[in-house]
Order: structure tokens, then sequence, then C-alpha cells
């Protein structure tokens, strides 16, 4: 995979114009679209649910990539597959048994990301990296846009890589910036996903080439 994936979050965007800040990032050249989903109890946000992300799929024409960041996700992966994400990413922390969450993600024809937390260690992932589609590493505490990057999680990158298959996507979210991109590249992230830099730039055309 010789590309990264540039991923927007819709965090950072307005939700009173969503479609319209949807289709700049798309313009602007945009591979996915990352949509949190917080619950107010797994992290202490609370954003938008299912009838959102079914609204944001009827205007969106690349992949919605769905971070699931909510206690007991079996409960609502069927709901969100349902509604058109075509990565459902859940939180390592968040759950009792990781295999039947993935497996049940595939179920639904979607592809199965998992998430781990500052605090977790790239070990805790690595039983999985054969049946995940995607990892996310977290490079911020879960739950707000727009905090400092933490290096230290950027460093879990290549012990994950060298366990992984070749395919794995390695996704970084937290703090993604020209800098810390290149950073997390070079450890071998080969996705990433930025919210403030790119809805927050004059120029969104700019700031997302600036990532690759």
């Amino acid at each position: 995979m010789s590309k990264t994936i540039i991923s927007p979050s819709i965090l950072s965007a307005d939700f009173a114009n969503l479609e319209r800040d949807i289709k700049l990032v798309e313009n602007a050249g945009a591979d996915w679209l990352h949509v949190d989903v917080m619950d107010g109890h797994f992290v202490p946000n609370i954003t938008i649910g299912v009838p959102v992300v079914a609204s944001i799929k009827k205007v969106s024409s690349i992949p919605l990539d769905v971070h699931l960041m909510i206690e007991n996700p079996e409960k609502y992966i069927e709901a969100f597959a349902k509604a058109g994400a075509d990565i459902l990413t859940f939180h390592y922390e968040a759950v009792n048994d990781v295999q039947a969450i993935i497996d049940l993600i595939k179920s639904y024809g979607v592809k199965a990301g998992m998430s781990i937390k500052p605090e977790t260690p790239a070990e805790a992932a690595f039983s999985y990296l054969n049946d995940l589609d995607l990892l996310l590493v977290m490079t911020v505490e879960p739950g707000f846009g727009g905090q400092k990057f933490m290096k230290d999680c950027a460093e879990k990158i290549p012990l994950i890589k060298s366990r992984a298959r070749k395919n794995l996507i390695i996704q970084v979210d937290g703090g993604i910036n020209a800098e810390t991109a290149r950073i997390c590249t070079s450890y071998g992230a080969n996705s990433l996903v930025a919210g403030n830099y790119i809805y927050k730039s004059d120029d969104v055309i700019s700031a997302i080439q600036s990532l690759l």
C-alpha cells in the first residue's frame, strides 16, 4: 500500500453544514470519511448515532470509516453496518471477547477495525492482527478533538507493523498535522485521521496534500 489513506474526521466539521463539509473534503482528495461515535460513557463526550451515519451515507461518495468509542459495541454493530459503515472500528478496552466482535463485524460484510487507547500496549493487539482489516493507534486520549499528539503512542506502530501481515491498515488518530504525519508514516502507518488540521485550514486541499 503505497499511498497514505487520509480520513478527515467530521468531529471538526460544522454540523449545521455537514453535507457541505463532507463534499469539501471529498473534493479536496480525502480517501475516507472518519465518523466518531461517542456515547458519553466509554468517553466523556457525546456525538452522533445511527441516523446521522445513515444520512452521511446518502451524501458521501467515499467509504465511511466509523470509529465506535462506545461501551457494548456488539449491541450496535448491526445497526451501524446497515446504516452504511464501510469500516467499523471498536475499542479493545470496551469489549470482553475481541474475536467475537471482529467476527460479528465481518458477518455484515464490513471491514473490521480495532482501536487501542494510549495506555494500552501494542502487544494487546498482536493476537488479532491476522483477523483485523485495520488497527487504529490513538495518539491522544479519545473523546475530544484538538488534543496534542503523544509521540510515545506512535512508537507502538513499528511494533505492530513487525507482527502484521502486509495489507493490514495501521491508522493513527490524534493531533495529526504535517509534522506528526511524517512521524507516523516513517514508523509505518498507512492511514491518518485528521480533524482540526484539515477543517480549520484556510486551504483544505493543501492541508490534505501536506499529510501525504
